[in-house]
């Protein structure tokens, strides 16, 4: 089973506790840029194999935190969906 899958069945009972204000804030959610361009710095360095120990780390940690995040937006959209305005 994968990382996806499950932070899916970790984060089931949050779901269901959604609002439709909740689900749309959630859905929005966006990287802000200077974030983006660290990861993509990162990115670039583990693609390089140039990346350090505590750069590798750090890159794992957005990476999760990201797989969380649009575990959450897939779980908004879908309530979204399902309750139409």
């Amino acid at each position: 089973m994968n990382t996806a899958t499950y932070l899916d069945r970790f984060l089931d009972p949050l779901a269901d506790a959604f609002t439709p204000e909740f689900a749309r804030k959630v859905a929005d959610i966006r990287i802000d840029s200077e974030l983006q361009a660290h990861v993509d710095q990162l990115a670039t360095k583990a693609n390089d194999r140039t990346i350090t120990e505590n750069e590798s780390a750090e890159y794992k940690a957005l990476i999760d935190a990201a797989d969380l995040v649009s575990v959450l937006q897939i779980r908004a959209r879908r309530f979204l969906a399902e309750r139409p305005a």
